[in-house]
């Protein structure tokens, strides 16, 4: 029995605008289309958007006016597993988790991330802030996403 893993990682940087998020679920689905599972795609891309709109609307752009936008693919025998990484040149805040009201109209999309990812968090460095997003099959709460043996 094989124990080996394939490790494949892309890095791109969009405009700190509201297109952005749109580049960054656009490239996303291009080159994770065919490696991934369709529903584990479609909740990477729901994420993605949550977490590039976030960065636009609630924090500064990284010199050059962008955000950079990466992912890493494992492939394992448990199935694929991905970590999406949003960096931005931060705004201090740093984002929470807000009780949003029926009515509210925002406030509602690291409920999203958090339901859809197994985990995500921050990280700080002297340049900016990244917020990341893990999917593993063995943790997750969908068991479409592992891939069958």
């Amino acid at each position: 029995m094989s124990t080996g893993s394939a490790e494949r990682s892309w890095c791109v940087v969009v405009p700190h605008h509201a297109t952005g998020a749109r580049l960054a679920r656009h490239r996303l689905a291009d080159e994770l289309t065919g490696l991934v599972p369709a529903a584990l795609l479609a909740d990477l891309v729901a994420v993605l958007a949550e977490l590039v709109g976030n960065a636009v609307r609630h924090a500064d752009p990284l010199p050059g006016g962008v955000v950079r936008v990466a992912w890493r693919l494992r492939t394992t025998e448990r199935g694929p597993s991905v970590q999406l990484r949003v960096t931005d040149g931060d705004s201090g805040a740093g984002p929470r988790i807000r009780v949003a009201s029926p009515d509210a109209v925002d406030g509602r999309g690291l409920h999203i991330v958090s339901g859809l990812s197994s985990r995500w968090g921050v990280d700080r460095d002297g340049l900016g802030q990244s917020v990341w997003a893990e999917f593993d099959p063995a943790g997750s709460h969908r068991p479409d996403l592992v891939a069958a043996g």
